[in-house]
């Protein structure tokens, strides 16, 4: 995200006191440690007057705003007769604010659209694994919730290690594909980060998390998540780089996930079809996973106004919490990264996830097929989640700095069809214009 930093510096004025100091060094009227102090006291002084004046308290450093506007319209196509082509509008706004203080510490919020309309189950909040609001109902005035909410500590930053803790509702603090988490996904809980830079080039990093999925009033056996990743990120040369990743991650209390209990909006997980346990999960969910991908820079290439970066990765999932559809896996090749002002990009990547791989309502909620027949906890035609493999092509341009157009095309279908034999095939087209401030 672009962002606009209002801070206690003001950049021209801290080069028109630099300037005049360094000319007095040079005339030999001021010694150097005489102006480093001067410095630092026109600083201590422009802080002062700042804060006075902003009505910031002192301890703030720095505000920082940040924003998109997505625009999107986007389509349903399918082979099945069953089937009924579809076709609409949406949008996503969020916007928010970061305070960096002193002694390391942070706090941030971010205001973000939803569409309670179409979440399905939902009795507070919005869709958590999505900002888009759908144009509907005939204007109606849509709502704004809070996406981010969240203070940091980086008590540890040195040359060789870096860590911090976070809490509140962040920013997900592991890095995964969208087979593992939506992009849209703002868990809910504390997570610590650490880096450990080895040599020049290579650094160490662990993520490790806990989040509520769910607070039950009646019990104390609350389901939540916890995870723990180690990545290797390492630089070789100017041009080639190379990541490594391996993670455990896991759901507790599984059994209080119920379709009821929780926002519906994924599908695919094995679940009780009768009795008094309906709709729970069956099995585990505690997967083991692993990703790998490595990137070379052209120094030139064609229309493309930078070094362009040609990167091929993947990653695989296993679950040993489940007997069969426990795998899942995904490996594609991306060309040129947009962005900025003549910038492109163009990928291709296949995705493939086992009913039973992880659990549904984290996933990706853009990656689906068509369901004949009614599944588990879900309903009759397209569902996105879980169950699901097929192609992913992505093309995008920025003919400005602030601005991105967009078009991906998704070409799925189930893994197993509900009926079997049934045709699941689906086509969803997305035509993103994407606003950044």
């Amino acid at each position: 995200m672009a962002l606009t930093a209002f801070g206690p510096v003001s950049p021209a004025g801290a080069q028109s006191v630099d300037s005049l100091l360094d000319k007095l060094v040079d005339k030999g009227v001021l010694s150097v440690k005489e102006a480093d102090q001067l410095r630092d006291e026109s600083d201590k002084d422009f802080d002062k007057a700042y804060a006075a004046k902003s009505g910031m308290a002192d301890w703030v450093t720095a505000l920082k705003f940040n924003g998109d506007l997505r625009g999107r319209y986007e389509s349903f196509h399918y082979d099945n007769a069953a089937g009924v082509d579809r076709y609409r509008f949406r949008y996503r706004l969020r916007y928010g604010v970061t305070a960096a203080m002193t002694d390391n510490l942070e706090a941030g919020f971010r205001l973000g659209s939803g569409d309670l309309d179409s979440a399905g189950q939902i009795t507070s909040g919005s869709d958590p694994i999505s900002n888009n609001q759908s144009f509907q109902n005939n204007g109606s005035k849509k709502g704004i919730f809070l996406d981010l909410v969240y203070g940091k500590w980086s008590p540890v930053r040195t040359e060789d290690w870096q860590g911090s803790v976070t809490f509140g509702k962040m920013n997900n603090p592991f890095v995964f594909s969208d087979m593992v988490f939506d992009g849209d996904y703002t868990p809910e809980g504390g997570a610590l980060q650490i880096t450990r830079n080895l040599v020049e080039g290579h650094s160490l990093n662990f993520n490790g998390a806990g989040f509520v999925l769910d607070e039950i009033g009646a019990q104390s056996e609350d389901p939540y998540l916890a995870g723990a990743q180690v990545r290797l990120e390492s630089t070789w040369t100017p041009k080639f780089s190379t990541s490594l990743g391996a993670s455990i991650l896991g759901v507790e209390n599984e059994e209080y996930l119920r379709t009821a209990d929780v926002p519906n909006i994924n599908v695919g997980n094995t679940r009780a079809t009768t009795g008094a346990n309906t709709n729970t999960l069956v099995y585990d969910y505690r997967p083991l996973i692993g990703d790998a991908s490595m990137t070379y820079h052209l120094d030139e290439f064609w229309h493309y106004a930078a070094p362009f970066p040609i990167r091929v990765g993947g990653e695989y999932i296993y679950n040993p919490g489940a007997p069969t559809d426990n795998i899942g896996w995904t490996a594609g090749i991306y060309l040129g990264k947009s962005g900025k002002r003549g910038l492109w990009e163009l990928s291709y990547r296949y995705k493939y996830l086992g009913a039973d791989a992880w659990y549904e309502e984290l996933v990706d909620s853009d990656f689906g097929a068509f369901y004949e027949t009614q599944p588990t906890g879900g309903v009759t035609g397209y569902g996105p989640g879980t169950n699901v493999k097929g192609h992913i092509v992505r093309a995008g341009y920025s003919p400005y700095n602030p601005l991105t157009i967009m078009l991906t095309a998704f070409f799925t279908e189930l893994v197993n069809e509900t009926p079997t034999a049934s045709e699941s095939a689906a086509t969803r087209i997305q035509f993103d214009a994407i606003l950044k401030f």
